[in-house]
C-alpha cells in the first residue's frame, strides 16, 4: 500500500484538480483509493461533491484526538473514499509546529495504512505552501508526486520543491523519500512554451517525467464547481481522457516498482 504525496508549493498549478481525477481514473479501474485533504481550503473535498461541516478532517489526529480512520467518508465515486478538509487544518500548523514531533505527526497517524487492506493507495493533497502540512505531507509518503505547469518558471519552482525533498531525507524524518513522478500541466501544444518547458524538465529528470501531459482545457476548471471529477463531467474530452491515460502510466509504475499488486 503505497502512499503518494502531491505537492507543488506554487498555487494553480493543478495539483488538486490531478489529485481528485487522478485518484478518480484508478478508481474507475476498480483499485481502491483513499484520498486525504490537507488544504485548509478544502478544494479536494468539494471538487467531489462533498460539503464538510467541518466536524471531520486530519486536525484532531495531527494534534492527537481521534484517529484517521474515524474520519474516513465514502464519496460520491465508487471506490474513492475521502478524509475531507475544513478551516481548522490552518489552526494545526501553528499547534503541530509547536510539538517536539512537529514533522511526523502525520506519518504517526497514517500507520494503520501498513497493514490495511482495504486501500491499493492513499493519496494526500497537500496545501499550496511549505509549512508543516506540506512537511508532514512528504515525511508521511512513500514518495512525491510534483504536478508542474508548463510555464517559464516551472523549473525554479521545481528545484525548490529538490531542496525541501533533502531536506526532509536528511532530518531522517523519511529518509526513503524520493520524486516518484512529474506531470506536466495546463498543456498547450499549439505553444512554443508548453513544448519547450516540458522538453527542459524531460532533459532534467527523464527518469520520472510521465509521457502524458495534462491539457489546458475550460472543461478541467468548470468541473469542481460542480463538485463532479473530469470523468464524470466531461467523459469523452481531452481532460478525462489524459487522466485516464495518467492513470494507466501510474499504475504500470507502481505494478513494476511493487508498489501496488495486479488485480
Amino acid at each position: 500500500m503505497r502512499i503518494i504525496a502531491i505537492a507543488n508549493q506554487k498555487g494553480g498549478v493543478g495539483k488538486t484538480t490531478t489529485a481528485v481525477n487522478l485518484a478518480a481514473a484508478l478508481a474507475a479501474v476498480g483499485r481502491k483509493i483513499l484520498l486525504l485533504d490537507l488544504d485548509p481550503q478544502g478544494n479536494a473535498t468539494s471538487a467531489l461533491g462533498v460539503e464538510s461541516d467541518g466536524s471531520r478532517s486530519l486536525y484532531g489526529p495531527l494534534i492527537g484526538q481521534g484517529s484517521v480512520k474515524d474520519n474516513i467518508l465514502s464519496s460520491p465515486v465508487e471506490n474513492l473514499w475521502l478524509v475531507p478538509a475544513g478551516l481548522d487544518l490552518a489552526g494545526a500548523e501553528i499547534e503541530v509546529a509547536r510539538m517536539d514531533d512537529h514533522l511526523t505527526r502525520l506519518r504517526d497517524a497514517l500507520g494503520f495504512l501498513a497493514t490495511e487492506t482495504g486501500f491499493d493507495c492513499a493519496f494526500l493533497d497537500c496545501p499550496p505552501s511549505l509549512g508543516i502540512l506540506m512537511t508532514n505531507a512528504l515525511a508521511a509518503a512513500h514518495e512525491l508526486l510534483v504536478p508542474l505547469q508548463c510555464e517559464y518558471f516551472a523549473l525554479e519552482g521545481l528545484s525548490k520543491i529538490v531542496q525541501v525533498v533533502e531536506q526532509i531525507r536528511q532530518s531522517e524524518a523519511n529518509p526513503g523519500l524520493a520524486i516518484g513522478g512529474i506531470v506536466m500541466t495546463m498543456y498547450d501544444g499549439r505553444t512554443n512554451l508548453s513544448q519547450q518547458v516540458v522538453g527542459e524538465v524531460r532533459s532534467h529528470f527523464p527518469e520520472v517525467i510521465y509521457e502524458t501531459v495534462i491539457p489546458r482545457t475550460i472543461r478541467l476548471g468548470e468541473a469542481p464547481s460542480f463538485g463532479k471529477t473530469i470523468l464524470d463531467y466531461d467523459p469523452h474530452g481531452t481532460g478525462a481522457l489524459a487522466y485516464r491515460e495518467l492513470a494507466r502510466e501510474f499504475l504500470d509504475r507502481q505494478i513494476r516498482s511493487g508498489g501496488m499488486p495486479r488485480d
